[in-house]
């Protein structure tokens, strides 16, 4: 069976991203990548998570290493559709859930319009050595958490004030899970990675 991960910065008050949905507050949150030490990290550890333009200009050209599916929300897909790319990790497969997305956007993309839940179980089944990502979309995250095995919180020294939480409209249903690993950076972020635990519920 395999894992889906979810990746999510998020503010010291909890917050993924503004009301608006929009997440430039974050330190360096350009669309391609971190900058300085944060961004050697993903280089190093999890190339696949760079937008295929950013591992173009980096000259980038190696293998995935944990992920070769890419889950993401309307949100987190328009990041780069407003810029004219279809498709933004083409060196992944990507799964967009859209009602209103046409569903031959991209050969490289399929979009779900419904049952998220059924289509991430479904993909858990496939036999594959590496494991499912889903970026941003608190939406989409709230719907999947049963599902969801690991958390990748990247953590930035900022205070937001309002906002959108990891997991919007999410039902009340405590969940345990442990810290695998961390990485802490001189400019404050820290990167921590939380497995869900077999033992059930806090």
């Amino acid at each position: 069976m395999r894992t889906l991960t979810y990746f999510a910065a998020v503010s010291l008050d909890g917050y993924v991203c503004a009301p608006d949905g929009s997440f430039d507050f974050f330190p360096n949150s350009d669309g391609t990548g971190d900058l300085g030490e944060n961004g050697e990290f993903h280089v190093n550890e999890y190339p696949e998570l760079l937008p295929t333009v950013a591992r173009n200009l980096l000259g980038l050209d190696v293998p995935n290493r944990h992920f070769d599916t890419m889950l993401q929300g309307r949100g987190s897909y328009d990041v780069g559709y407003s810029q004219g790319m279809t498709s933004s990790y083409q060196h992944l497969r990507e799964y967009v859930f859209s009602r209103t997305l046409p569903a031959d956007i991209d050969p490289n993309v399929t979009v779900v319009p419904t049952d998220p839940v059924g289509t991430v179980r479904e993909l858990k089944k496939e036999d594959s050595g590496l494991g499912i990502c889903l970026v941003g979309g608190p939406t989409i995250a709230g719907l999947l958490l049963p599902e969801i095995d690991e958390l990748m919180i990247k953590r930035y020294p900022v205070v937001a004030g309002a906002g959108k939480t990891f997991f919007e409209g999410a039902a009340f249903d405590p969940a345990r899970f442990e810290r695998v690993k961390s990485h802490p950076f001189e400019n404050g972020c820290d990167y921590t990675l939380f497995r869900r635990t077999t033992s059930g519920t806090t």
